[in-house]
């Protein structure tokens, strides 16, 4: 037979299968159950399958055909105890019997929500009966011959329920507790891996991208041989050495789940996946891998499109998302998920990203993101302005909660805030209000809900954490700001740029930088204890860098300088331009510790090098040391360009090492410290219901909450639930059993007295 006839014959058969009639069930029963459809044999390679309204399918088969599409009406689930596979080109979860095959857009021919009477599912485990771990069930998408490559493979939830559930880990990555050198086989963690198992994959983080040539590292990717406590043995030596004691560790990620979801053909054409508006549920310890299409507007690894509030309850917990052609996850134009324990790593483009500044009231929790690198701007994408450079966070609406992330080797940025206006582009959308309402806002002036216990490292790119570049000045007012709280940057080329108004940090930590605080728009920025150590070009930069202008007041409470050799600079430079006339300095507790090399370093306060306009103004930058000549002793430091020492020239004087060749000091007292801002907490907390489960005569609920303060309570269904961890970031409690059908509502207080209004409110199925 030669290779033409070959040729027509295998495209005649592709062209059959995709016009072939569905094979449609004809009762709820097993997959491998000849009667349970209407062709009375079971679906087969190439075959298009409906399983209809009403019908529940159970799929317990291994099967390497390949299945054209699959049109989930009613319900499907996986046995969870057996090894089940599935290889298909397409799946759409949505009500109704009709077959489609289009793998991004809801069909205009689905039934209405409210004509619905039970929500189509697919299930590959579920909470309360996952994945057993014994066993696997792995998802592989296969482009079809005739389907829309730049939207097929796929799964796609429209208005139906999809949840995938593998078997648990209790951590999906965690800390070294010991330094690894070339040729170690031992890994020692700081906290249990139950779950994780001997075959399992790995990555180590790197750790020393800034280092000498000899201490350089970058991940690497190993195997588990055995686990022995907090030893994890793997299988081949490491190539590089990795930090893993003191402040500053390194971290192993768990990429290998039982539940799996892949592209079969990572080269060729690779699949996405999606929930629609109206759609329900959660993913959990399930991994991700090879997927999203490069360069390809909305055709993500994962992929939260334009949910509104409706998928309040969904949570995306303890999985893996690696090789992302596409980033890891998109938010977009979605509320209310719940983030949490899950490693990326390799994506083009951002990893962990909230797409259209519109989404709020999202947490993101304990997320580990590792090398999202630098892509394209992805065409007709919402917000033109971002390059999509490869921010393992990246966002521009703040409003969300972000706490105990890492981001480590990303491309360009750990975590990066941007919201740039341009006048293609005005800032100003429909945000969702604490009551349920939607209002227009200017998207730069919502501060956090709460950003705390971050951490980026080893960046091969320029950033740690670039805070608002290109908004122009525009933020929340002085009452409501950005409040950062224990965060940490290590490793780094430029740890933290600081370029949005009205700013509050708390316990700073930059450790091997070049540069620390960068770039910043010191216009009512109030820092507490605040550490930099071993960070050499520009330790705490001036106004707006080499435009060296700052417009309103800077407060930093316990400043530490650490074996910072500063290269010629000072620890402390000035801003030159004083455009409103009210920009001033002031530093409390000041310490410079580990400066032995001074011949190095001009002073601990000067103007600093790189090119400067000259002073315009007639007041320059005043900078005031609090007790730096004793209690109650302040030292006034002041810019011999400033037109206005040059007024009072003679009661300056230098001093050395703490002044240097364009800085001179003088004493004054009576100047207090400036008081740090009265926050003004108006704004309620929030609460997401994330599991209702009958147990014997009861209901246990569980959930999470954020605020941007103490929360004092949270009532379900009138009743008070139990904090789990700190202020009820995760909560549970025991009601009385309900009726099935019946509602449970959470509700949230903090100290403040704003109660949620919002609420969540969720049926038990």
């Amino acid at each position: 037979m030669n290779s033409v006839f070959m040729a027509l014959l295998m495209i005649a058969s592709v062209s059959s299968s995709a016009n072939a009639n569905p094979v449609r069930t004809v009762k709820s029963g097993n997959w491998s159950d000849p009667s349970t459809w209407e062709s009375k044999t079971i679906p087969k390679a190439g075959d298009k399958v409906v399983i209809r309204m009403g019908h529940k399918i159970l799929y317990d088969v291994s099967s390497t055909e390949v299945i054209r599409g699959l049109q989930v009406g009613g319900e499907l689930r996986f046995d969870p105890t057996k090894n089940t596979r599935l290889e298909i080109g397409l799946i759409r979860v949505q009500p109704g019997d009709e077959y489609s095959e289009e793998g991004f857009d809801c069909d205009g021919h689905f039934v209405a929500q409210d004509k619905v009477v039970d929500m189509p599912l697919l299930e590959i485990g579920n909470a309360n009966n996952p994945v057993h771990a014994d066993k696997k069930a792995i998802i592989r998408l296969h482009y079809q011959e005739g389907m829309k490559k730049d939207s097929c493979p796929a799964i796609v939830c429209c208005g139906g329920k999809w949840e995938t559930h593998g078997a648990k880990l209790d951590r999906s990555w965690v800390k070294l507790s010991k330094n690894l050198a070339a040729g170690d086989k031992t890994l020692h963690v700081a906290e249990a891996v139950n779950g994780w198992k001997s075959g399992d994959k790995i990555v180590v983080t790197g750790s020393r991208t800034h280092g000498a040539k000899n201490e350089k590292s970058d991940s690497e990717e190993r195997f588990i041989s055995a686990i022995n406590g907090l030893e994890i043995t793997i299988d081949t030596p490491l190539s590089m050495s990795h930090s893993g004691e003191g402040n500053y560790r390194a971290e192993v990620a768990n990429l290998s789940r039982n539940v799996v979801i892949e592209s079969a053909n990572p080269d060729g054409d690779r699949g996405h996946t999606m929930y629609h508006r109206d759609s329900a549920g959660s993913l959990a310890y399930t991994e991700f891998r090879h997927l999203g299409k490069k360069n390809t507007l909305g055709r993500y690894s994962l992929h939260f499109h334009l949910a509104g509030e409706t998928m309040r309850g969904g949570f995306v917990k303890g999985n893996s998302i690696w090789d992302s052609h596409n980033r890891w996850l998109t938010i977009h134009g979605t509320n209310y998920l719940y983030v949490h324990d899950n490693v990326g790593y390799q994506s083009i483009g951002h990893g962990f990203f909230l797409e259209d500044g519109t989404e709020v009231c999202n947490i993101l929790d304990r997320n580990l993101a590792i090398m999202a690198k630098e892509g394209k701007k992805l065409p007709k994408q919402v917000l033109g302005f971002d390059q999509n450079e490869g921010a393992g966070f990246w966002w521009a609406n703040s409003l969300n909660t972000f706490t105990n992330n890492v981001a480590a080797e990303c491309g360009r940025y750990g975590f990066r805030y941007e919201a740039t206006p341009t006048s293609a582009q005005k800032l100003e959308f429909k945000i969702l209000q604490p009551d349920g309402s939607h209002k227009s806002r200017d998207i730069r002036t919502l501060p956090f809900v709460k950003f705390e216990n971050n951490e980026v490292h080893s960046s091969h790119g320029l950033y740690g954490v670039n805070l608002g570049e290109g908004v122009n000045r525009v933020g929340p007012d002085v009452s409501h700001p950005f409040i950062v709280r224990n965060l940490k940057i290590w490793d780094i080329h430029y740890a933290f740029r600081p370029q949005v108004p009205s700013l509050v940090v708390e316990n700073l930590d930059i450790h091997q930088a070049a540069y620390g605080v960068y770039h910043p728009n010191f216009d009512g920025h109030y820092y507490k204890n605040v550490s930099i150590s071993k960070t050499n070009t520009e330790p705490f930069n001036r106004g707006h860098d080499d435009l060296s202008v700052q417009y309103g007041l800077l407060a930093v409470d316990g400043l530490t300088f650490d074996d910072c050799r500063s290269g010629g600079m000072p620890l402390i430079q000035i801003s030159d331009q004083n455009p409103s006339g009210k920009a001033q300095s002031h530093f409390k507790n000041l310490k410079v510790v580990n400066w032995n090399d001074r011949s190095n370093s001009r002073a601990v306060v000067n103007l600093g090098g790189g090119p400067r306009l000259k002073p315009e103004f007639p007041h320059g930058v005043d900078v005031y040391v609090h007790d730096w000549f004793g209690e109650g002793r302040t030292a006034l430091v002041a810019s011999t360009r400033s037109q206005d020492y040059k007024s009072h020239e003679s009661e300056f004087k230098k001093i050395n090492y703490f002044t240097g060749d364009e800085s001179q000091a003088k004493e004054v007292k009576d100047v207090p410290f400036p008081q740090f801002p009265k926050l003004v907490d108006d704004l309620p907390p929030f609460s997401i219901i994330t599991r209702i489960q009958k147990e014997g005569g009861k209901v246990l609920v569980e959930g999470v909450s954020s605020d941007n303060g103490l929360i004092t309570k949270v009532l379900v269904n009138g009743r008070e639930a139990s904090s789990v961890t700190s202020n009820f970031a995760n909560w549970k409690i025991i009601l009385d059993e309900i009726s099935s059908g019946g509602i449970v509502e959470a509700k949230a207080v903090d100290a403040a007295g704003n109660e949620e209004k919002f609420t969540n409110k969720a049926k038990l199925r």
